[in-house]
């Protein structure tokens, strides 16, 4: 008797402990929580600790509050040139309305990536749309990013998150007009080369010209010079031999007809074919003859 008051003591404790369970939640500090009473919304405003509901009618749906990433496909987009251009982006984002979150995309992550994606990818066309390819590209890249962001936040406001960035990882050309792209880039840098070649040429030419008129007047001057220095040196010894002439003329003309005969036989050779009394022989005579 006692054994079966037991038994059922027993089971009322464990039903009773079932039930506490199965009533009490804990919601973290990095969750958000929302309370469904046969599928239907009851309360969405829950801070982190221990609450409670009814078990089997109510239910309890949690979901994560902190940033997230969305790691968006490449997507082709037209610029105001009408280039298509492939883009890989990426989002950060988070959930702002957690009621309206479960209401757009019923807790599914697929179904908000998907939702979060498309508006993304509006607010990137309409941004591409009005821009040439070096803008996005380049030249008001910090710019684009903020105006993504904003637009894309307001576009998923119906979604109840909060998109915190909008990023752009990589921007190319498709690739049925790369090759293109890059034939005119090569095509402008072979132009670019040509004409630098053609200037260095020009510069060069200028050079050697200068440097050819620079030597020609070099060797002019050279020689002007060396002719005056070879003119006041045969007139310093025009005026040496004259004044020496003039103080022994007898010597002098012994010393020229030395020099003559020094030069004249210098050779080795003996034989000349002069008249026997030519002033060249004058020396050569004895004083009696």
């Amino acid at each position: 008797m006692n054994s079966a008051k037991g038994i059922i003591v027993g089971a009322v404790l464990a039903g009773l402990i079932l039930i506490t369970s199965s009533a009490i939640f804990v919601v973290q500090e990095q969750q958000l929580a929302l309370l469904l009473r046969l599928g239907e919304i009851v309360d969405a405003d829950f801070k982190p600790g221990l609450h409670f509901k009814i078990p089997v009618i109510q239910d309890v749906v949690k979901f994560d509050k902190r940033i997230q990433t969305l790691d968006a496909n490449p997507e082709r987009f037209l610029t105001i040139e009408k280039k298509f251009v492939v883009v890989n982006s990426f989002a950060k984002w988070r959930i702002a309305d957690v009621a309206q979150f479960y209401r757009s995309t019923r807790g599914s992550s697929d179904t908000a990536s998907r939702l979060l994606q498309a508006r993304i990818n509006a607010a990137l066309r309409d941004e591409f749309g009005k821009r040439t390819v070096v803008e996005v590209v380049s030249g008001e890249r910090a710019e684009i990013m903020a105006t993504l962001a904003r637009e894309a936040n307001e576009n998923a406001a119906d979604l109840g998150v909060e998109i915190v960035d909008v990023r752009v990882k990589q921007i190319d050309f498709a690739d049925d007009i790369s090759e293109n792209i890059y034939e005119r880039m090569r095509t402008e840098r072979q132009r670019v080369a040509a004409e630098l070649r053609a200037q260095g040429a020009e510069a060069a030419e200028k050079i050697q010209a200068d440097a050819d008129r620079q030597r020609v007047e070099i060797v002019a001057d050279a020689y002007r010079d060396a002719e005056l220095l070879r003119g006041e040196g045969d007139a310093q010894a025009a005026e040496v031999y004259a004044s020496a002439f003039q103080r022994n003329p007898e010597f002098y003309a012994f010393w020229r007809s030395l020099t003559a005969y020094r030069d004249v036989f210098a050779d080795g050779g003996s034989m000349m074919v002069l008249d026997p009394d030519s002033e060249f022989f004058r020396f050569f005579k004895s004083e009696g003859n």
